[in-house]
This record gives structure tokens, C-alpha cells and sequence, in this order.
């Protein structure tokens, strides 16, 4: 098997389109705990809302819906976000009133300690503990 080469460098951005990019910008900055690193207006009525955990490279992109149509929330991100310590993580969440799984998934090696959260739109991202 042969590969090929590729001048793609790394993964900058993932989108989740949303409906309320207000309450869930909030959401995110609030209960999470992002900055947020773009907000600029766009093809008249639109806006394009970037956030991140602080220091982090990839950023997710808080997309509005096509035009005319509406973002289905409910979606499966396939979005992971990583913490160093999986049970202080849930519980914050938890305590910030964030809707996170009622226990950390523990399925033993090779798989990482793991949960995951719903955002205000029961869009689901996953967090795992590294290290």
C-alpha cells in the first residue's frame, strides 16, 4: 500500500450549523468555558462565530443554516474535546447545569475515559481524558 502525499497541514475549523447562534455562542463561552475568536457579520444577515478552548488550534465554527433552511440540531458532532482529568471535568459540567451523560464511560484500554455532552440545540460532542 503506497501513500500519498497530501500539502494539507491539520485540521482548523469543524462547523455545527445551529439555529440560535446567540444562545448557543453563550453555551459555549459560559458553561464550557471557550473564548471566542471570530465574530463577523457575512452575506447580509448572517454571521460567522468561531470559538476554541483557550491556547487550542482547531476551532468550532458556530454556523448558521443554509439560506431558507434551519439547522436539524440533535446532530452527532463527531467532536472530541480533551481533559486531563475526566471525572473533575464531568462534574463541573454538571454543576454548571450542562447536559452531560449521568456517568463517565469507562470500556478499559485501548479506549479513553469518556463522556458526553449535549448544547443547547442537543448537539452532542464527546470528551475523553488523555494522559
Amino acid at each position: 500500500m503506497s501513500t500519498t502525499a497530501t500539502r494539507i497541514k491539520q485540521i482548523t475549523t469543524v462547523c455545527v450549523p445551529v439555529n440560535d447562534q446567540d444562545r448557543v455562542l453563550e453555551f459555549y463561552e459560559q458553561a464550557l468555558g471557550f473564548e471566542k475568536r471570530a465574530d463577523t457579520p457575512f452575506g447580509g444577515s448572517y454571521r460567522w462565530i468561531e470559538v476554541a478552548p483557550p491556547g487550542a488550534v482547531t476551532t468550532i465554527a458556530l454556523a448558521p443554516p443554509p439560506p431558507g433552511g434551519s439547522a436539524q440540531g440533535g446532530m452527532t458532532t463527531g467532536i472530541a474535546l480533551e481533559t486531563d482529568d475526566i471525572d473533575a471535568t464531568h462534574a463541573e459540567l454538571k454543576s454548571r447545569g450542562v447536559d452531560v451523560d449521568a456517568e463517565v464511560s469507562r470500556m478499559g484500554d485501548p479506549v479513553p475515559p469518556m463522556f458526553w455532552l449535549r448544547d443547547p440545540e442537543a448537539n452532542t460532542l464527546m470528551v475523553v481524558q488523555t494522559g
